[in-house]
């Protein structure tokens, strides 16, 4: 019995020193993270509850002020609108297409390799290189127009980044454009996976490729859908450097390509100098977020997608 229980205080002092050693290893981490994540969101939120004046370094306590405000700024409005729209716009389109391009390319076509290099391409360009790339495609003298004209689709070019009901359509199509190469590539990682025996009991029970694509593949690709869900959600919410340098900054033309990201900017520092506000804004953003992640892994059956 004496044995036993010095055994046991033995395994337990062993326990408690890697545990310590453990939490040495991690402190680095840790003080790096409470630095630079936990103190700044601590100043954010001090921030929220202020009006700042940078350039005085006055801080005057507005309580619930900057919280209120959000219901009646019209611009906060217009930003949110777009941003949602944009989100409701691009992650379903990126997804169903990375999807399909994802089971094509696994399947037994003739230069697959080819096409799977040809399609991750658009991942390895620089957001802002591609946003210049599709302002000249898209301008009025650009190829776009250009195409449209020669197939007499229209008279005369249109100036895609300077009309209103345009100018975020363009942004959306970039955006598309150049994420679905990477949800492609988690998708093709997951189809690699799949055991071929499921589909050669599908075809014994004279399914076919569309039945076999429906009843086994998407409830199968199930869990990287949802972490593909919850990366576009939160991917196009934070959307800020494609609709900053295809509008110089000012969300324009009349607001349509503002988005809360590019809002928060302009108000922390544009000519406003409401750094106060736009730490509400910041933290309204974030907690958006933290409720469509939930949600997603909720939807995913509590199962942990991150």
């Amino acid at each position: 019995m004496e044995k036993e229980k010095s055994k046991k205080r033995r395994y337990t002092g062993f326990e408690k020193k890697e545990h310590r050693q453990g939490y040495l290893f991690l402190t680095p981490a840790i003080v790096i993270l409470t630095i630079f994540i936990g103190l700044s969101v601590l100043y954010v939120v001090y921030l929220s509850f202020h009006k700042v004046n940078l350039f005085t370094k006055q801080y005057t306590f507005v309580g619930l002020q900057n919280y209120k405000r959000v219901f009646t700024d019209n611009i906060a409005r217009t930003g949110l609108i777009n941003t949602l729209k944009f989100s409701a716009v691009v992650v379903p389109v990126q997804t169903v297409l990375a999807l399909v391009i994802s089971s094509v390319l696994n399947s037994g076509i003739k230069g697959k390799y080819f096409f799977r290099t040809v399609y991750f391409l658009p991942t390895l360009t620089s957001s802002s290189a591609l946003t210049m790339i599709f302002m000249f495609m898209f301008n009025v003298s650009g190829p776009i127009n250009k195409l449209l004209i020669d197939t007499h689709l229209i008279s005369k070019g249109i100036n895609f980044l300077q009309e209103p009901q345009f100018a975020l359509r363009v942004i959306m199509m970039m955006n598309i454009w150049s994420t679905i190469p990477m949800y492609t590539t988690m998708y093709l990682a997951s189809l690699q996976d799949l055991p071929a025996s499921m589909y050669e009991a599908a075809e014994i029970d004279g399914a076919g490729s569309l039945k076999k694509f429906w009843f086994i593949t998407i409830p199968y690709l199930k869990p990287i859908t949802t972490y593909v869900l919850l990366t576009s959600v939160i991917g196009t919410l934070q959307m800020f450097d494609q609709a900053y340098i295809f509008s110089n900054g000012s969300g324009g033309p009349e607001n349509s390509t503002l988005t809360v990201s590019l809002m928060i900017y302009r108000y922390a520092f544009g000519t406003q100098n409401a750094m106060g506000y736009a730490a509400t804004l910041a933290i309204i953003l974030a907690v958006i977020i933290m409720l469509i992640s939930r949600l997603a892994e909720k939807a995913n059956g509590e199962e942990r997608i991150y």
